[in-house]
C-alpha cells in the first residue's frame, strides 16, 4: 500500500535547532557521523556566498573537520581530511565515522578511512580502499558490515552503477555482492532494519544521444537485500521519488525507516530558469514499515526548507540533519535534531470500571478462600488437596500464560507467520508421558516440593542443588514479569509506572499470603476467563474492522501469513523437526521439573483427578494458541490496511497493547487490559507461592528439622511477603536501569540450568544406574556444554532444553560408571 503524502498529519518528530555549522554558507555532500559520542562533520562543497551554479563563483570543495561534543556546546575546528572532497559515504560505527569514496569535481575517490574524536583531536585510521572509485552512492551499517550500493565511478559517467559492495568491519575487507536489480542508481536513500539492507528511490542516469550528456530519471522503486539468502527483493514503491534525501534513513523503533524530504524531480529541468526562486525540495516525512511492506505519511518537516545531499546521523538515539542543500546550489548551515513525540492511548471511566470490577473479584475470591483456610502447610501449599481437577487444570494453564506471552505470541505471528504453531501444541504429546511416567512417582511419594523426589532418588545434596536452581531463577524472573507488563500497562492506561508495579504486586502478594495456593488457583480460574475473553473479543473486533473473517483470511492467505512448516534438516533454523523435537523437550522440562506446574497437579484429591487436570490444561492450550495466533495475524492485516495508525517508535512486541489502547472501544479496552493484569498477577502469584513452597519445604525443613508445622506455615507467609517486596524492588531497579542487557544476560545464564534440572528427573526415572555423584557431575557439565552451545549458536534455541537433558543424562551415566557409589540419604 502506498499512502499519499498529502494525507500527512501532525509529525511524530519534534524538531529543534542545534548550534549551526561554523560555515556561513553551509555544506552539501559532507561526511558526518558520531565518533566517541561527538558529532563530526567534515568536507563537502558549496558555492561561495550561496551564489548557486548560475553565479560567477565556481563550486568550492572543503577539507575542514568540525566537531560538536554535545548538543548545547560549540563547534570546534578539529583538523583536515586527506583531500578537499564530498559526496562520499559516511556512517557511524562503533569505531568512529566510517568514510568512503567521494569526489572533488575532477575525480572520484576509492579510499576509505575512519574519523574518531579522541582526547581533543581527530584520529584518522586508514582502511582498505574500495576496488573502484565511487561517489553519490548509498550506504548503511547492518550488524558489523557496511553495505554500499550504486553511485558513479567518474564525473563524466552517463550511467549510474548497479554494483553492490560489503565491507566487513571485523575482517577489514571488501566483498562484491549480487548487483542491484535492473539499472544502476545514484543519490538513493539507504537503510538498515529488521536484519535487511534497504535501498529507496534515487536517480537513474541514461545517455542522451541528442545532448551527449546524462539524463536523470527520478525513481520511486524500492529494494531490500537479505544478507542471509544473499538476494534482492522488490518492495512497496514510494508515492513519489525522494532522491538525495538524508541518508541512511532513520531506524525508528524495531520496524520502521523514516525518510525525510527528498527531491522528486519536479523542477529538475528548471533549475537555471528558477534560480533563487526554486521552491526547494519536498518536506514530507514518510515511514516505511518493514513488517507490512507499506508506506505511510508522518507529517511535515516543520520549519524552513528540508535539506538534501546530506547524511542523516543518529546521535544520542535521535535523528540529526547536519547542514545540506535546501535549493539547487543553495546550502544552509542549519543543524536540526528530531525528538519523538510520545503517543499514548485513551483510557476512560468505562475502562476503569471494568478493571475495578476485576480487582474486586480478585479481592472477593481471596477473602472467601482465606476465611476457610487452615493454619497448616498442607492448606497453604496444596490447598488440602481439595482442588477439583478442572480448576487445577485451568490454574496450570493460567500459571504458564504470562502477560509476556499475552503480548509476545500475537507479536510473533504479526511479524512472521505460523511456523511456531506446533510449539505449544506439543503439550498434547507430552501430557501422556507425564501422566504415565512422572505423575505416579510424585503422587506415590506424597511430596510437596517436586525436588523432594531428588532426595528420595539420589540424596539431599542433589535435592538442594535442584531447589536452589529453581529459586534463583524464579526470584530473578519475578522482577521482570512484574516490570515488563507494568511498563505496557503504564503506557496503555497512562497510569504512573511505579503505581502499576505497586498495585499489581501488593494485591497479588496480599491474596497469595492470605489464601495460599487455593487463593492462587481460584483467582487463576477467574483470570483465565478474563484473559481469553478479552483476546477472543479483540479478535472479532479486528476481523470486523478489516472487512470480516472472510476478508481477513483471504488477505492473510494471499500474503502466506498462515505458513506453518519449514522443511529441511537444519539444526540452527526453526524447521519442522526442530520445532517438534525442541518443544517436546521444552514441555518435558516444564511439566516434570517446574514446581509452579507440578504443584498444581499435587493439589487434587486423587491421582485420577491429577491426570484430568493435566489433560484439561493440554486441551485448553490448543484453542488458546489459535486465538492468540489469529489475533497476531489479524493485526498484520489491520495495519497493512492502515499503516498510518502504527506507533512508529515502538517495539514490535508492543503491537497488541498499542492496538488495545488506540483502537478498541471503551469497555472492551478495559476488559482486555484487565486480561493483561490477570496474566501478570497469575504469573506473580504462582511464582511466589511455588518459591515459598520450595524454600520452606526444602531449606527451612532441612536446616530446622525440629520445627513444627505451624512454624513452617508462618515462615512460608513471611517468605511470600519478602518475595513480594523483592519483586517490587527488582522491578523498580529495572525502571532506573538505562538498558536491560545485564538483566537479559542474567536470565539467559540462569535459564541454562532449566534443561539440566529436567535432566535430573529424566535420569532418575529412566536410568537406574545413574548415582548421586554422576547426576551432580552431569548437571554441572551439561550446564557448561549448554553455555557454549548458546554462545556459539550451534543449534536453534528450541533445542537448548534437549541439550541440557541429553547432556545431564550422558555425563551422569558416564561419571556414574567411572565413580560408582553407594546411595546414601
Amino acid at each position: 500500500m502506498v499512502a499519499s503524502a498529502e494525507r500527512a498529519g501532525p509529525s511524530l518528530l519534534q524538531w529543534k535547532n542545534l548550534p549551526p555549522l561554523p560555515d556561513a554558507v553551509g555544506l552539501a555532500g559532507a561526511y558526518a557521523g558520531v565518533g566517541n559520542d561527538a558529532l563530526v562533520v567534515a568536507g563537502g562543497a558549496n558555492f561561495p556566498g550561496n551564489a548557486g551554479p548560475w553565479g560567477t563563483a565556481p563550486k568550492t570543495w572543503h577539507d575542514d573537520i568540525f566537531v560538536l561534543e554535545n548538543p548545547s556546546g560549540r563547534w570546534k575546528k578539529a583538523g583536515k581530511l586527506p583531500h578537499a572532497m564530498g559526496y562520499g559515504i559516511s556512517l557511524t560505527t562503533p569505531e568512529g565515522v566510517f568514510c568512503m569514496g567521494g569526489a572533488d569535481g575532477t575525480r572520484h575517490y576509492s579510499e576509505a578511512f575512519i574519523l574518531n574524536w579522541r582526547n581533543g583531536r581527530i584520529d584518522v585510521t586508514r582502511l582498505p580502499a574500495l576496488p573502484i572509485p565511487l561517489a553519490y552512492a548509498s550506504g548503511a551499517l547492518l550488524d558489523d558490515k557496511i553495505y554500499i550500493a550504486g553511485g558513479t565511478v567518474a564525473p563524466s559517467d552517463t550511467n549510474a552503477s548497479n554494483r553492490f559492495w560489503e565491507f566487513d568491519l571485523r575482517k577489514k575487507q571488501w566483498n562484491e555482492l549480487p548487483p542491484i536489480p535492473g539499472d544502476g542508481r545514484m543519490l538513493g536513500v539507504a537503510g538498515a532494519q529488521d536484519g535487511r539492507f534497504f535501498l529507496f528511490s534515487g536517480v537513474g542516469l541514461h545517455y542522451n544521444v541528442t545532448t551527449g550528456a546524462a539524463r536523470r530519471t527520478y525513481l520511486k522503486e524500492c529494494l531490500a537485500y537479505n544478507p542471509v539468502s544473499k538476494s534482492w527483493k522488490r518492495i512497496a514503491g514510494l508515492p513519489n521519488a525522494v532522491a538525495a534525501a538524508p541518508s541512511p534513513a532513520y531506524a525508528a523503533g524495531q520496524s520502521h525507516l523514516l525518510v525525510i524530504g527528498g527531491d522528486d524531480g519536479t523542477y529538475a529541468n528548471r533549475v537555471m530558469e528558477l534560480k533563487e526562486n526554486h521552491p526547494g525540495f519536498r518536506r514530507e516525512i514518510l515511514a516505511y514499515h518493514t513488517i507490512t511492506d507499506t508506506w505511510a505519511p508522518l507529517g511535515i518537516y516543520p520549519e524552513g526548507k528540508a535539506a538534501v545531499t546530506t547524511p542523516l546521523v543518529t546521535w544520542n538515539g535521535l535523528p540529526v540533519i547536519p547542514s545540506g542543500e535546501v535549493q539547487p546550489g543553495i546550502r544552509t548551515p542549519r543543524v536540526t535534531e528530531g525528538s519523538p513525540v510520545s503517543s499514548t492511548g485513551t483510557f476512560n471511566g468505562a475502562d476503569w470500571t471494568v478493571v475495578s470490577v476485576y480487582f474486586l473479584l480478585v479481592l472477593g475470591i481471596s477473602i472467601y478462600v482465606s476465611r476457610k483456610m487452615g493454619a497448616s502447610t498442607d492448606d497453604f501449599f496444596l490447598g488440602g488437596q481439595n482442588i477439583p481437577w478442572w480448576a487445577a487444570g485451568l490454574s496450570i494453564f493460567g500459571s504458564k500464560l504470562s502477560a509476556l506471552t499475552f503480548i509476545a505470541i500475537p507479536a510473533k505471528t504479526y511479524a512472521t507467520d505460523w511456523t511456531y504453531i506446533f510449539a505449544n501444541a506439543m503439550i498434547v504429546v507430552v501430557a501422556p508421558v507425564v501422566i504415565w511416567f512422572f505423575l505416579p512417582y510424585f503422587r506415590k511419594l506424597n511430596i510437596t516440593s517436586v525436588y523432594e523426589y531428588l532426595a528420595f532418588r539420589f540424596n539431599k545434596t542433589v535435592k538442594l542443588v535442584g531447589s536452589f536452581t529453581f529459586v534463583v531463577f524464579q526470584v530473578g524472573r519475578l522482577g521482570i514479569v512484574i516490570y515488563l507488563p507494568a511498563l505496557v500497562l503504564s503506557t496503555v492506561t497512562g497510569m504512573n509506572l511505579m503505581l502499576c508495579i505497586m498495585l499489581t504486586s501488593l494485591i497479588t502478594t496480599a491474596y497469595t499470603i492470605s489464601g495460599g495456593i487455593e487463593a492462587v488457583v481460584w483467582t487463576e480460574v477467574m483470570q483465565v476467563g478474563v484473559l481469553l475473553g478479552g483476546a477472543f473479543l479483540s479478535l472479532f473486533f479486528i476481523a470486523d474492522a478489516v472487512g470480516g473473517f472472510g476478508s481477513f483470511f483471504e488477505q492473510a492467505s494471499r500474503a502466506d501469513k498462515f505458513h506453518m512448516v519449514n522443511s529441511g534438516w537444519a539444526i540452527t533454523e526453526p524447521v519442522l523437526w526442530v520445532v517438534l523435537v525442541g518443544n517436546f523437550l521444552t514441555q518435558i522440562v516444564t511439566y516434570t521439573s517446574d514446581q509452579v506446574v507440578v504443584q498444581r497437579y499435587l493439589t487434587t484429591p486423587t491421582e485420577a483427578e491429577a491426570r484430568r487436570s493435566i489433560w484439561t490444561n493440554a486441551f485448553l492450550v490448543i484453542p488458546a494458541t489459535l486465538i492468540f495466533f489469529l489475533v497476531g495475524t489479524a493485526l498484520w492485516v489491520y495495519f497493512k490496511q492502515s499503516p498510518q495508525l502504527l506507533n512508529t517508535m515502538a517495539r514490535t512486541d508492543d503491537i497488541f497493547p498499542w492496538f488495545i489502547s488506540t483502537r478498541l472501544p471503551a469497555g472492551l479496552r478495559g476488559l482486555v487490559i484487565a486480561g493483561l493484569f490477570a496474566a501478570t498477577m497469575s504469573t506473580i502469584s504462582s511464582s511466589m507461592n511455588s518459591i515459598a513452597t520450595v524454600v520452606t519445604t526444602d531449606f527451612f525443613g532441612h536446616f530446622a528439622p525440629g520445627s513444627t508445622d505451624l512454624q513452617r506455615f508462618r515462615f512460608a507467609r513471611y517468605i511470600t511477603l519478602a518475595l513480594g517486596a523483592a519483586g517490587i524492588g527488582i522491578a523498580i531497579w529495572l525502571v532506573f536501569m538505562e538498558n536491560n542487557s545485564i538483566w537479559d544476560e542474567y536470565l539467559k545464564l540462569i535459564g541454562i540450568f532449566g534443561g539440566c534440572l529436567a535432566g535430573m528427573f529424566v535420569a532418575g526415572i529412566f536410568f537406574p544406574s545413574i548415582n548421586s555423584t554422576g547426576i551432580l557431575a552431569g548437571f554441572f557439565l551439561s550446564a557448561v556444554l549448554l553455555y557454549f552451545v548458546q554462545a556459539n549458536g550451534w543449534v536453534h534455541f528450541f533445542l537448548y532444553p534437549g541439550v541440557g537433558i541429553f547432556g545431564c543424562v550422558v555425563f551422569g551415566w558416564l561419571v556414574s560408571k567411572a565413580v560408582p557409589v553407594t546411595r546414601s540419604a
